[in-house]
């Protein structure tokens, strides 16, 4: 079990992501990921699994999507952040950037990643299902999403609360089957538009008449 406050641990993993512009980005994440894993927070959190301590192929797709913009300025908002990678890229950017995920150990690891970087962030435990807080909050210019879409349970969340929530979404996804009835709904409200990282579909999002 994760002791509060430690984030990605006392002996992390720290990986180098170069973002193909020149910068790099250090992402600290847990040693040893099987010893978070928790029955009673399995039984308590709703199936919780700490995925968030894998740095994922589509979070490095996303954040060098992400280096590529111009945000200098710009409110930007990453769901589901895990070790928060796309967002701290928007971060060196120039952008304003609140980080959420709804595991706690996630989002101190991502605080813990903003400062081994150098840079500021808003980070917060937020539910997407529960997304009270980020209503208040919004709008953002951007949202991000890498990987978010791996079970059928995220998809109608997600297309209810994003209208809310930004104009614009970038979202990364390895070709999980579940993006396929997000995008086809998506479609009903935003012009979307798709390239390719290796693996990784990066399929940015606007909002109808944004």
């Amino acid at each position: 079990m994760t002791r509060p406050g430690r984030g990605a641990g006392e002996d992390p993993i720290v990986d180098v992501v170069a973002l193909g512009d020149g910068r790099d980005v250090l992402v600290a994440r847990p040693r040893d990921s099987g010893a978070l894993l928790d029955e009673e927070a399995f039984d308590a959190r709703d199936e919780y699994l700490p995925y968030w301590v894998e740095l994922w192929p589509s979070a490095i797709a996303l954040a060098r999507q992400v280096a590529r913009r111009s945000l200098e300025g710009r409110r930007v908002l990453e769901l589901g952040a895990g070790l928060g990678l796309p967002g701290l890229a928007a971060a060196l950017g120039g952008a304003h950037v609140t980080l959420t995920d709804w595991a706690p150990e996630a989002v101190v690891a991502a605080r813990h990643n903003a400062e081994r970087n150098g840079v500021e962030v808003e980070a917060l435990v937020v539910d997407w299902r529960s997304p009270e807080a980020l209503i208040e909050r919004a709008p953002w210019d951007l949202v991000l999403l890498a990987d978010v879409l791996y079970e059928d349970r995220n998809v109608a969340p997600l297309l209810e609360l994003l209208p809310r929530l930004a104009p614009e979404v970038l979202l990364a996804d390895p070709g999980r089957l579940t993006a396929l009835p997000f995008l086809d709904a998506a479609a009903q409200r935003w012009a979307l538009t798709t390239t390719h990282d290796a693996r990784v579909a990066l399929h940015r999002l606007r909002l109808n008449g944004a």
